[in-house]
């Protein structure tokens, strides 16, 4: 995107020279003034937690909302706690405030969510996460740049994972994309700072900081197929600008021809990620029947699909159920496996 400072030309009489002008539409100082103006200026980011996380960032009697935007000078809102992005079972934080207010309350979030996962795990390695942030469909562009080149540079740059899921034509009114970072927390703010700086250049963005924090309005549309994604995944994989097709983790697929309200659709999840969907002690599988309102019954163990290791989850209920809970599954199983890849990349 052309800044708008390359538009300025001077306003002084009509005898200045055209040097002098150059000089005035060239000057560095123009531009770097307004670049701190941006910086100086309202604005906000919004990202995805799970309900588990939300917790964690509110703290008992709101106490850890409290520090942290006490700390920042940032507000932080959430959405509430069956409030959810689209087509997932996640939360929406938005924080408000300056660019300095708001990444620094970004980073004593994160912060905060990584230690605990570094604190289960029992590992001394330093932890790997993603965070998802919410951005206008109208701003991915000018992330993404000619032929990708901006989102490349951004990855070199930050050493992070890096993935924009295309527009969602599922749900009718969205209007908003998710650019995944994935790394160390040191990682991933290097990247989120890129990702913001780039957004505060663009106009669509500021425009787009009063629209509505909840997504109550936005309507299924219909059951569609496998989701898929464009996909920007860490230097040392496979090419930055390659569109990913694969369905993470869940492969075969059959649907029955019944007519009624209640349909049932069966998914392949390898044998190793099942645990995963099923949570400790029940806990995830719970959870995507409460929030999908579909029933979900996976197979014993050694019942595969067909010349496959992917054990069958049958989930039945409307057809929004369905989708809802597929989405969380597929959510699920992509959280290991991109822990994994990521940790190969690494070896």
């Amino acid at each position: 995107m052309e800044s708008p400072e390359s538009h300025i030309t001077s306003t002084t009489a009509n005898t200045t020279t055209t040097d002098e002008v150059t000089q005035k539409q060239t000057s560095v100082p123009v531009k770097s003034s307004s670049i701190s103006d941006d910086k100086e200026r309202p604005t906000y980011i919004k990202f995805l937690v799970s309900n588990a996380a939300a917790g964690s960032v509110i703290g008992k009697g709101g106490s850890t909302v409290t520090d942290f935007q006490s700390q920042s000078g940032a507000r932080i809102q959430l959405s509430r706690n069956n409030e959810f992005f689209p087509g997932t079972s996640d939360r929406i934080i938005m924080i408000s405030g300056d660019f300095g207010e708001v990444t620094n309350a970004i980073e004593l979030i994160l912060s905060k969510l990584l230690s605990e996962i570094h604190f289960e795990d029992g590992d001394d390695a330093e932890p790997i996460s993603k965070v998802r942030l919410i951005v206008p469909n109208s701003c991915c562009g000018g992330i993404i740049g000619k032929g990708g080149s901006t989102i490349k540079s951004f990855i070199e740059e930050s050493q992070a994972g890096i993935k924009i899921s295309p527009q969602d034509h599922t749900y009718v009114g969205l209007n908003d994309r998710l650019v995944t970072v994935t790394g160390t927390l040191e990682e991933q703010m290097r990247a989120i700072d890129l990702v913001f700086s780039k957004l505060l250049e663009d106009a669509h963005y500021a425009h787009s900081m009063n629209t509505p924090f909840s997504y109550a309005g936005i309507n299924l549309s219909g059951y569609h197929g496998y989701s898929y994604g464009y996909m920007v995944p860490t230097v040392g994989a496979v090419p930055y600008n390659s569109v990913n097709y694969r369905p993470n983790g869940s492969r075969a697929r059959y649907h029955n021809n019944k007519e009624d309200p209640s349909d049932s659709v069966t998914i392949g999840v390898a044998d190793e990620h099942v645990g995963i969907v099923l949570g400790r002690g029940g806990r995830n599988i719970m959870e995507i029947n409460q929030v999908s309102g579909a029933r979900i019954k996976i197979s014993d163990r050694g019942d595969f699909i067909a010349d496959t290791h992917d054990r069958k989850v049958t989930i039945t209920g409307t057809k929004s159920a369905i989708c809802a809970a597929e989405n969380m599954i597929k959510q699920k199983v992509a959280s290991v496996t991109d822990r994994e890849s990521l940790g190969k990349a690494e070896i």
